[in-house]
């Protein structure tokens, strides 16, 4: 890093003498151009349609794509001038005296640009097109240099160019600092923030670094957790759960299987009170087993991995959260910045219950004693000599004692800035803390965030590229605690991002295993991502390199095939629903299992991963770069933006259908009390119709009209963002979507609602929400129509 910081100082000195040179000469034309009188140049813009304009396709599909007069002032455009030539002959003397001049500051320049060392290999010569853009920058604007023509297939094949396994490896031992973990704040997590700093700097893109003071729960070294089956100790606990209650309880033990619901169910014993055992599962997280169970009453829960589910040591210790939420949980809904005065305050998502993560080893040692009456079949686990009983006859004590630690954080920021429409982004964004060498957790995320920032800014630099909008990479601290330092940076700029960034993409786990693939999204992103695995070649596989990722892991039906739900601890989770950014994460795992086994433990090693994706590391990486990296290039180079607003029609029309089916089912048993889903059809009525006059727009829009595009771009941005609910508090319910939320306002909350007039309330709200969202898209005012 040392090597390439010198370079990158010796770059910017040689840079700096060349622009200081640039600027003088670009002074010293103006002074003779003023001096001798002799040239006019008067600016014109060339007919599209003549020959001495370069025209930049913004898309195969995009064919009316032409320079109008406000693009031609944009960095790609090319304002031209037109010379007429006047002779003045009784200014020669003032030309020999100004070739002196030139001489004597060609000489002192020469004499600082010899000064600065620029035998280093790695130095690229200076371009006349870089020393134009100096120039112009020297003149106090933008540069306006002539770029060549770039086709979608040229973007997509130079992507490919600068995106392989070969770069990906030998930036890949770079970020592995061979540390056994990378606790968030920790030297460790900071040395690999600078790291991924030093690069976006050498990559030429703006960067900065965003500051946080967050409360995380760690174990306390004095006064460490501990389990106890009558007097005895048991085991030796070094795994914790953060963000548990402390205290110490005792109760009967009883074993849950896996803490669903439906597993809870099952349980023909009294809750309240006891100790629980449960399995982890790659199904729930860790925080849902605790709600559910703390829901019945539960006093304690115990995790441990079973042998069924994890194929490790039965000594592996298991790190973890329990926040139902994201962020800082002890400030809700607010940035955690130290300026701020806040008074104390508590995330709803916080367990009132202790919660203890144990090795396999210590629930063998508990579970062979609690008796009870056998399990039902599917709580069957493998530990040894273990008869799996439901329990209930036995006392367990847990002792507790994490303790909070007020922790600086620090993400790390660098953006490439579009060239017309600068003030709109896409974030693509990875964590880089890890508990363990967290190296599918975040190595593979932060190694690939950094190969995706170096590419673009090549394309951007180097090949001409000109981006329309704006690309946002960003390094988080503090994931594993629940997307800690992302959630803060949403909390703190959330006014700023609004109609700003329009997409998030996250790089976390996307190389987990082999032979699928995986993605979560909100429903504006479906339709940008089947066209964008059809143009990636497949990396799963021997023999299957001909065809696309698309026909190797889609099957009959895409949806059902690749999509799953997005799950809170998924990074991208508070980006669609806390700030209503349409959000996306994908990954490739395990065929067979669809999880990986090691997250949170400290087998999450190169070694491990390696096995599980049968030693194609690099290749899968470079695959989820290809897949990113063409979908957010989409996002930031058409006029309009690829996202799909006819998606939401069909999820909406589910959720409203099964509304309709409990309502009728209510009155049916006369307890419904005069409601009904009418309303509530209509409202997504008028979302559909809006849906279709906006693609109806979309094909009858001149694209060469940048104020009609953009008009276009800003009714499609207001989609996600007003199906948050308006109608509730983001400080008491952070997850305000409708459909992908959590709490009372969401439409899956008026499925299990007894209450007829909290029902009645949760509609009405519900209905106007949706219907609000309609009335934005449909654009202007005197455009809405609500036909109610």
């Amino acid at each position: 890093m040392e090597g390439r910081s010198e370079e990158g100082n010796q770059r910017k000195a040689f840079s700096s003498s060349r622009l200081i040179m640039a600027a003088i000469l670009s002074q010293a034309r103006s002074a003779f151009s003023k001096m001798f009188n002799s040239e006019r140049y008067s600016r014109f813009i060339m007919d599209p349609d003549g020959g001495n304009v370069v025209e930049v396709n913004l898309s195969d599909d995009v064919i009316d794509d032409r320079a109008t007069s406000e693009e031609a002032v944009q960095p790609g455009g090319s304002p031209l001038y037109r010379p007429h030539p006047h002779r003045n002959n009784r200014k020669l003397c003032y030309l020999a005296l100004g070739m002196l001049f030139v001489f004597a500051i060609g000489i002192v320049l020469g004499y600082l640009i010899g000064s600065v060392k620029t035998s280093s290999p790695h130095l690229e010569p200076i371009t006349p097109t870089e020393e134009a853009e100096w120039a112009e920058k020297a003149r106090g604007r933008e540069p306006a240099v002539v770029k060549p023509s770039l086709t979608w297939k040229n973007i997509t094949n130079l992507l490919a160019t600068y995106l392989t396994p070969e770069e990906f490896n030998s930036n890949l031992g770079c970020m592995e600092m061979n540390e056994k973990d990378y606790p968030a704040g920790s030297h460790v997590d900071n040395v690999r923030g600078k790291h991924v700093l030093d690069y976006f700097n050498m990559f030429n893109m703006e960067t900065w670094t965003d500051k946080h003071y967050v409360q995380l729960q760690k174990t306390d070294s004095n006064k460490p957790n501990r389990v106890l089956v009558g007097q005895d100790v048991v085991g030796q606990l070094k795994g914790y759960l953060a963000y548990s209650a402390t205290g110490k309880v005792q109760g009967k033990a009883v074993y849950g299987n896996y803490g669903t619901k439906e597993d809870l169910q099952l349980l023909k014993v009294e809750l309240n009170g006891t100790v629980i055992i449960l399995r982890a599962t790659g199904t729930i997280s860790l925080a849902q087993q605790v709600a559910n169970v703390a829901a019945l009453g539960v006093s304690a829960v115990l995790i441990y991995p079973d042998p069924k589910d994890y194929k490790f040591q039965t000594n592996t210790e298991l790190y973890g959260h329990v926040h139902l939420g994201s962020g800082d949980p002890y400030t809700p809904g607010f940035p955690s910045f130290n300026h701020t005065q806040f008074p104390p305050t508590r995330s709803s998502g916080l367990p009132t219950i202790l919660a203890q993560s144990i090795t396999a080893d210590t629930a063998a040692t508990i579970l062979k004693r609690i008796g009870g009456e056998e399990a039902p079949p599917n709580f069957k686990g493998a530990l040894t000599d273990v008869a799996y009983t439901i329990g209930g006859a036995m006392n367990v004590t847990v002792e507790v004692n994490n303790v909070l630690q007020d922790t600086e954080i620090h993400n790390v920021f660098g953006v490439i800035k579009g060239f017309v429409e600068p003030d709109q982004f896409v974030v693509l964004g990875a964590q880089r803390d890890a508990w363990g060498p967290g190296y599918a957790k975040a190595t593979i995320g932060t190694t690939l965030l950094v190969e995706l920032a170096k590419a673009v800014s090549g394309m951007v630099h180097k090949d001409g590229f000109r981006p329309r909008r704006s690309m946002l990479f960003a390094s988080w601290s503090a994931g594993e605690y629940g997307s800690v330092g992302a959630t803060e940076w949403l909390e703190g700029y959330l006014s700023s991002l609004d109609r700003s960034a329009f997409t998030y993409i996250s790089l976390d786990g996307v190389v987990t295993g082999h032979g699928a693939f995986k993605a979560s999204a909100s429903p504006l992103l479906y339709s940008l991502l089947e066209s964008t695995l059809k143009q990636v070649k497949n990396p799963i596989g021997p023999g299957d390199s001909d065809m696309s990722l698309y026909e190797k892991v889609s099957g009959a039906n895409f949806e059902k095939s690749v999509l799953e739900p997005m799950r809170m601890e998924d990074s991208a989770y508070p980006f669609l629903a806390f700030s209503g950014i349409p959000s996306l994460s994908i990954r490739f795992v395990s065929e067979e299992t669809k999880f990986y086994p090691y997250y949170g433990t400290a087998l999450d090693d190169k070694d491990n991963l390696g096995v599980e994706t049968k030693q194609q590391i690099s290749s899968l990486a470079t695959g989820a770069g290809l897949v990113v990296g063409q979908l957010a290039l989409r996002l930031v180079h058409d006029h309009v933006l690829n996202l799909d607003v006819q998606r939401y029609v069909m999820p909406l029309t589910q959720s409203v259908v099964k509304i309709n089916q409990r309502l009728s089912s209510l009155t049916q048993r006369g307890s419904a009390g005069g409601l009904s889903a009418r309303w509530l059809i209509m409202a997504r009525g008028s979302y559909m119709r809006a849906a279709a006059d906006l693609n109806i727009a979309i094909d009858n829009t001149d694209f060469s009209d940048t104020l009609a595009s953009h008009n276009i771009n800003e009714r499609i941005m207001r989609v996600e963002h007003n199906l948050l609910s308006p109608f509730v508090s983001p400080k008491d319910v952070p997850f305000r979507h409708l459909l992908f939320g959590r709490g009372s306002h969401t439409l899956d909350a008026m499925l299990e609602e007894e209450d007829t007039e909290v029902l009645r309330t949760q509609l009405a709200l519900a209905t106007w929400a949706i219907q609000g969202c309609a009335n934005a898209l449909s654009g202007n005012i005197w455009d809405v129509d609500i036909q109610f």
